[in-house]
């Protein structure tokens, strides 16, 4: 199951074992429990400190629990964790055997004093790349803290629970068999979640904060690209974001980045955090801000309760896509359902597709993805594409493009693994149709995340952030970059270069005593 290289690598990686663990089986006669079986007399093969018994006693089969010796496993893998699970499976294993986690010792003081207790289990697909942040951060829990346990359960090999369950996406988290949440969850997100006191112990440490020069709200790439600007600088900074990273953490593949040729969204999210602390940027990742109040100090209030103020602010929100909020979207979110034909078009060469919304976007998506894809259906709920009338002409030239109007998409198809089909219906006619297809781009508009800002700083009629040249809003000391603003393009490329722009015309604000450029 393992090949040489894989073989190697793990062994290495077995090396660093503080101390001996103990792989716990719990199998049937089942041929994936064969395949398991084969895994782990490979995995116990290469370190001396690794026990392996087939004496386990889980109720899902085929599994195995990691363990100290003479404990009970506090994580187990219902399933064969390889794929984008291998990694899930090796850090287990180097924790457990006291391998110490990349993570801040503050996290981890947090929580090992985490209250209560509670058997957690994370439905998971080997091929989704959201699901092994989620099962190692809860099996991290698991380690630290002697009252929680982590379950990986493959709903392919369990579908039986999945049904039980009503398991409709992954990753999908249950507390002691109560939903706890699905989709993607950091460590921080879940501890802070866990931890009932820490909203007001930390509403009480983020207002006790001196201000700062420049206070950069979002953690994405324009967020990123303007703390590191701005720390460069020498002023105090400090970066509010609800998740760093942002929308890029949702993204798969990236590559058109200049210079990185190709990488996934939460790859670039980790780097570009990593390069943030590299300076002396004061984080505040999970908090969610509520109000702008403009002023010599501008005061952020946050969701908490707690203010945070500072000279100048650089706002970068972010947008989230709009949705077509119909059955099957979520679930099949990159797995077929995709929002960015610049980022994800290329993944379907030669298959058959379908854009939503017949807009300037959703036409120039169409003409964009029928040079890489075999076909292209595009769908608008008007009686008429509502682009640009030279965007039209050369969308209805394509041989590979045909046009639905007049039309509501109602549902997106799929196998569980990815999408096959969407629904519509003719509003004409009323009929209902399905078309089969293996894509879905929704191009149907942004919603910028500005909905807190509005009667503060002048939106557009769209509700993006108005800037001039510089990233300056229409109140002074207060800058913004990114698919929040009026920026035309929303590429992460650009709002690099846009939070670059804001810090740079933030610190001109600042040296100037507030007078400007």
């Amino acid at each position: 199951m393992l090949d040489a290289t894989l073989r190697t690598q793990l062994q290495t990686y077995l090396g660093m074992l503080r101390r001996p663990i103990a792989l716990i089986a719990s199998l049937d006669d089942s041929p994936k429990a064969a395949e398991l079986r084969e895994l782990l007399e490979t995995i116990a093969a290469l370190s001396d400190r690794i026990s392996l018994s087939f004496d386990g006693n889980h109720a899902l089969r085929p599994s195995f629990g990691v363990a100290v010796p003479g404990e009970s496993p506090r994580i187990h893998f219902a399933g064969i964790p390889m794929g984008h699970e291998f990694t899930s499976l090796v850090l287990a294993l180097l924790q457990t055997g006291g391998h110490p986690p990349k993570v801040e010792d503050a996290l981890i003081a947090q929580i090992k004093t985490l209250p209560g207790n509670a058997d957690f289990e994370t439905f998971i697909s080997l091929s989704c790349h959201n699901c092994p942040d989620v099962v190692q951060a809860l099996n991290l829990i698991a380690v630290l803290n002697p009252n929680y346990t982590s379950t990986m359960i493959d709903g392919a090999m369990f579908p039986a629970l999945v049904e039980a369950r009503q398991v409709m996406a992954v990753p999908k988290v249950f507390r002691d068999a109560v939903d706890f949440g699905s989709g993607r969850m950091s460590l921080e997100e879940i501890v802070a979640r866990l931890d009932t006191g820490a909203a007001e112990r930390d509403a009480r440490a983020l207002a006790e904060k001196a201000p700062y020069d420049m206070l950069i709200v979002g953690g994405g790439p324009a967020g990123a690209a303007a703390a590191i600007y701005a720390a460069r600088k020498g002023i105090r900074t400090g970066v509010a974001a609800e998740r760093f990273g942002g929308q890029v953490l949702d993204t798969l593949a990236i590559e058109n980045f200049i210079s990185v040729s190709e990488t996934d969204g939460p790859k670039l999210a980790m780097a570009l955090e990593q390069h943030v602390k590299a300076y002396e940027v004061d984080i505040m990742n999970g908090q969610r801000v509520v109000e702008l109040v403009p002023g010599e100090l501008v005061e952020v209030k946050l969701a908490n309760g707690a203010s945070l103020k500072s000279k100048t602010v650089v706002l970068s929100t972010g947008a989230r896509w709009r949705e077509m909020n119909v059955p099957g979207e979520a679930e099949y979110r990159n797995k077929g359902v995709a929002y960015c034909p610049h980022c994800d078009g290329p993944l379907f060469k030669g298959k058959r597709v379908a854009v939503i919304g017949g807009g300037n976007s959703g036409v120039e998506a169409a003409i964009d993805l029928a040079g890489i894809v075999a076909q292209v259906t595009l769908i608008e709920f008007d009686t008429q594409l509502r682009a640009d009338a030279v965007l039209q002409n050369k969308l209805r030239s394509l041989p590979n493009v045909s046009i639905i109007l007049n039309a509501l998409s109602t549902e997106v198809h799929g196998d569980g693994q990815k999408v096959n089909g969407l629904s519509y219906r003719d509003r004409a006619s009323d009929a209902l149709h399905r078309i089969d297809l293996e894509g879905i781009f929704v191009q149907i508009g942004l919603l910028p995340n500005t909905d807190w800002l509005k009667g503060t700083v002048a939106l557009s009629n769209r509700g993006e952030i108005e800037i001039d040249a510089r990233g300056q809003t229409s109140v002074p000391g207060v800058f913004a970059a990114g698919d929040c603003t009026t920026v035309p393009y929303k590429q992460i490329i650009i709002a690099t270069g846009a939070g670059a722009t804001a810090a740079l015309g933030a610190f001109d604000h600042l040296i100037r005593g507030g007078q400007g450029h």
